[in-house]
């Protein structure tokens, strides 16, 4: 039972280039629907049935799990199986047909373009932070990148005389172009504020505090905060709102869906389709608002 887990876990790191986040999270689903199985008597994985994979969803949902968890573990299991059947391990897949709770679907919150440039103006560079913070946000909206990739970056994953940055996990680095205005801000902290702040030379970290220390995931929480209230923005930013508001952007101007999907880093194009529901219900908000008859 436990083989066929880890071979599902190997897959979807070394081939489906799955996000940490991602993994944990499927490694998750599955451990919990493994050991449901063990304690109801099945310990194969390859004569689970539709009805077992159901009876497990329904007991998930009288445990108290919200619909948003029951949806991510069906939509887990559906991946799980279809691995299966791919590579061989079973006939038939008993979670092709199981019906996925319906759930009021959240739409990420997105920045219009003036608030993403309000924004990106509070930080001042006048001082070691004013130019680091500019650059960080600068890059942050500039590649979509996710705030563990954005802090994990090293001095050599930027490469600013052809305007490229790249990051990712070490199945599969991706290349993220950069626009001017992201570039100009980068050169300005690598050359003039980052060797002011780190103390050692060997120090790798692109981005690091006013400790000489690689910035930390809370450390950076508390600059988009910081910002957010000097902007006097009264949506709520999180790195992930500039990371949402990238692709909408993207979209609206024209880019294409995969090539969203490479520079975000979705394993499953289906990740990446949510922007443009986004864009459609922002036209049927606007439909409605402003049509007579609507």
């Amino acid at each position: 039972m436990t083989d066929y887990v880890a071979l599902y876990h190997d897959y979807l790191e070394q081939e489906k280039h799955a996000a940490v986040n991602t993994l944990s999270s499927y490694m998750r689903d599955m451990t919990q629907f493994r050991m449901w199985l063990l304690s109801s008597g099945i310990s194969d994985l390859r004569k689970v049935k539709k009805d077992t994979i159901s009876d497990y969803l329904m007991s998930l949902s009288r445990q108290g799990k919200s619909p948003a968890t029951v949806t991510r573990s069906t939509a887990s299991i559906k991946s799980f199986y279809r691995f299966m059947l791919k590579s061989g391990y079973i006939k038939t897949n008993p979670a092709k047909t199981v019906a996925t709770m319906k759930v009021e679907r959240k739409y990420p919150q997105i920045l219009t373009s003036k608030e993403v440039e309000l924004f990106l103006d509070q930080p001042k560079c006048v001082d070691e932070k004013g130019f680091r913070d500019h650059a960080m946000l600068e890059l942050l909206y500039a590649t979509g990148i996710r705030v563990s990739e954005l802090i994990g970056l090293n001095i050599d994953d930027v490469n600013l005389t052809i305007g490229f940055v790249y990051c990712g996990n070490q199945g599969k680095k991706r290349s993220i172009p950069l626009y001017h205005g992201a570039v100009k801000a980068l050169q300005d902290y690598i050359f003039q504020i980052r060797p002011r702040l780190i103390n050692n030379e060997d120090e790798t970290a692109l981005f690091v505090n006013m400790n000489g220390e690689r910035m930390s995931r809370q450390g950076f929480w508390k600059i988009i905060k910081y910002y957010q209230e000097k902007a006097d923005i009264h949506k709520e930013i999180t790195p992930h709102t500039l990371r949402h508001s990238f692709a909408v952007h993207l979209l609206e101007n024209g880019a294409d869906l995969h090539s969203i999907q490479e520079m975000l880093g979705h394993a499953d194009i289906s990740s990446t389709q949510i922007y443009t529901q986004v864009i459609n219900k922002q036209l049927k908000d606007v439909y409605a608002k402003a049509h007579p008859r609507a």
